[in-house]
């Protein structure tokens, strides 16, 4: 249980990526990474326009960057030595060339030690795979916040020649600005791959000897961490939607002429059977009525976040067919399938950066568990599971199972997702064979992000060491969590707490223990408050579980369940209820029109008190409310 490491990689590409242009003919050749043997693909681009827009939108969402970024005070440092203040040239100079590498994105500085050649070095270059009826190209952006794989099935290519495999490509903003100014009206054809493809004529030969690029780079384990694991999200169960195009168009109006100066910042989609789906963008309210197909399942009320990424979706829009939207559980990403005809985008947006605290939660159940790792039947029957991706092509779930349960079968692809060999695409729900590396990850070198999120783990693995301990739910606010962690190994407890916001971030935090006491949050969380988040996330987890039976009902002694219905009229009617011990709090009313009234009711007994409050929540469900509590993505 060691905290994870960086990745060593090298990578050799034969010549940068270009685009070599003439008066009716462009090539748009791209550069793949020698080390992973022969591997390529050629052909005439049937749609150019929709091969420009499809590549341009992809390098966005790889250069997206959503994290804070500092103020420039180079002007004032400017303005105080012209008035004589003790503001030298040097300052002036280190900090403009801090601001400029460290969070103006990082390219520039390749091997100077700046910290934004540190970071640019990072991150590894975007995945290439050619698969017999398609080529794919995965990215994961900067702040480590959005995935996305673009696919182009094999008929948009004429005269297609491939060799099958995956490597690294070079997509640098060079090559990147070329395509964007692609012309489209002439014939453009692709040329990616160092060597030459089976069975086609090589490439003529360039003007000037091409200029090797060898890079050495240390991946970061979190980097890989987060582009594993949202991989492997992507094999979980999810609810469905799909969206006309003319749905997204609207949404992404709104979020491009307002901008929401206070949270919350969600976008809510409202499944109800036999109608389209709706979607409401917070804090405005708005709702846009769908005019897609019925939504068929029971009905949900989802929240997701980081809908700000969506923008960079705008471009796809003259091209897009339909959308579909696959919403998983609370805190994983929600992800957005456009089907633009002869391509494919798969997007994976979550609402946090640089795979935060929040994350660590979330993620958690993604990885397999100490008994689960290795040398047992699960490693057997993801060898099983391999050979038959290899050997018959891109497959379902059901026919992987091989014998074993869908749930055990659904497992060990999840393991392979996290190692690098397999994936699965969400756009055509099958698994596919794609080796990352030439040697498969270890899960064990990312499970955990840091030395403390392991520490984290070694106290939950003690049975009761960390428990929460009261849960208070603070109205506009988020909800409240304390805890206790009886640590071992230190001969002393804990008293942890933190505040999840109503966009699920840790707003605020406190410990007793030295760690928290000597530097507060400058140095992150200490391990006793990311074993009460996790500790937290999996005792919801549980009871969710549980509510269906009488058992595990009666465990239930506090609890908060929001439950919302729209009306013909378009107003949304809420409905909170509240269990706390022998005591049952009513809220309703019309959101954003008056204020809710509120109830009280006092019990005998905590027994009492729990049966009045679930006959509360059958009669909203059998009166058309929807459960929003649980759904949250």
């Amino acid at each position: 249980m060691t905290a994870a490491l960086a990745r060593p990689i090298h990578l050799r590409y034969a010549a940068p990526s270009e685009l070599a242009a003439a008066p009716l003919h462009s090539s748009v050749r791209l550069s793949l990474d020698s080390a992973r043997g022969p591997v390529g693909v050629r052909g005439a681009v049937r749609d150019a326009a929709l091969f420009r827009d499809a590549m341009v939108t992809l390098a966005t969402l790889l250069e997206s960057d959503l994290r804070y970024k500092g103020r420039d005070r180079t002007a004032y440092l400017a303005y105080l030595m012209k008035q004589g203040k003790k503001a030298t040239a040097a300052i002036w100079e280190a900090q403009k060339a801090y601001l400029e590498g460290a969070l103006g994105g990082g390219a520039a500085g390749q091997g100077d030690g700046s910290p934004g050649a540190r970071k640019a070095a990072g991150a590894l270059d975007p995945v290439l795979t050619v698969h017999p009826d398609e080529v794919a190209i995965e990215v994961f952006s900067r702040d480590e916040s959005a995935y996305a794989r673009l696919a182009f099935a094999s008929d948009l290519f004429e005269g297609r020649e491939a060799a099958h495999g995956t490597a690294f490509v070079d997509l640098s903003p060079r090559i990147v600005e070329q395509i964007d100014r692609l012309r489209v009206y002439t014939k453009v054809e692709l040329d990616a791959g160092a060597s030459r493809a089976p069975g086609g004529a090589a490439p003529a030969a360039p003007a000037a000897p091409p200029t090797p690029i060898e890079r050495s780079l240390e991946v970061p384990a979190t980097w890989l961490r987060g582009f594993l694991q949202v991989q492997s999200a992507a094999t979980l169960p999810a609810v469905s939607c799909e969206l006309a195009p003319i749905d997204l168009y609207n949404a992404l109006f709104v979020l491009r002429t307002r901008k929401a100066k206070k949270p919350p910042r969600g976008l809510r989609f409202e499944l109800v059977p036999g109608k389209p789906p709706r979607l409401i963008l917070e804090p405005w309210e708005i709702l846009l009525e769908g005019h897609g197909p019925p939504y068929e399942g029971p009905p949900r009320v989802v929240r997701t976040f980081g809908r700000q990424r969506l923008l960079a979706l705008s471009r796809l829009l003259p091209h897009v067919r339909s959308a579909r939207a696959e919403l998983r559980g609370p805190g994983l990403p929600v992800f957005w399938v456009l089907d633009l005809g002869r391509a494919t985008l798969t997007v994976a947006l979550t609402g946090w950066t640089d795979a935060s605290w929040a994350s660590a939660a979330s993620f958690d159940a993604l990885m397999p568990r100490d008994g689960e790792r290795g040398g047992g039947a699960l490693d057997a029957l993801a060898g099983r599971q391999r050979a038959l991706l290899r050997e018959r092509g891109p497959l379902p779930l059901a026919a992987l199972a091989a014998g074993a349960s869908a749930e055990d079968a659904r497992a060990a692809l999840q393991l392979e997702c996290l190692r690098g060999r397999v994936l699965y695409d969400v756009a055509r729900r099958v698994y596919r064979p794609r080796e990352l590396f030439a040697e498969p990850v270890d899960e064990r070198e990312i499970r955990y992000s840091s030395p403390r999120e392991a520490a984290a783990h070694r106290l939950l693995a003690a049975p009761g060491a960390v428990r929460p301990t009261k849960v208070h739910e603070i109205a506009g606010e988020g909800t409240e969590i304390h805890g206790e962690v009886a640590d071992r190994e230190a001969h002393r407890g804990f008293s942890p707490r933190f505040t999840v916001d109503l966009e699920g971030r840790v707003s605020d935090a406190w410990c007793s223990c030295p760690t928290f006491r000597r530097s507060g949050l400058r140095e992150g969380p200490c391990e006793h408050m990311i074993a009460l988040r996790v500790a937290y996330a999996r005792d919801r987890a549980a009871r969710d579980a549980q509510r269906t039976t009488a058992e595990g009902r009666a465990l239930i002694r506090a609890e908060t369940r929001t439950y919302v219905r729209r009306e013909a009229s378009g107003a949304e009617v809420v409905y909170r209820v509240s269990l706390d011990d022998r005591v049952v709090h009513l809220s309703w009313g019309t959101r954003g029109k008056e204020d809710p009234r509120h109830q009280r009711i006092w019990f005998d007994t905590d027994g009492e008190a729990r049966d009045a409050y679930f006959k509360r929540l059958d009669a909203l469900t059998s009166s058309g409310f929807v459960d929003a509590e649980a759904s949250s993505a």
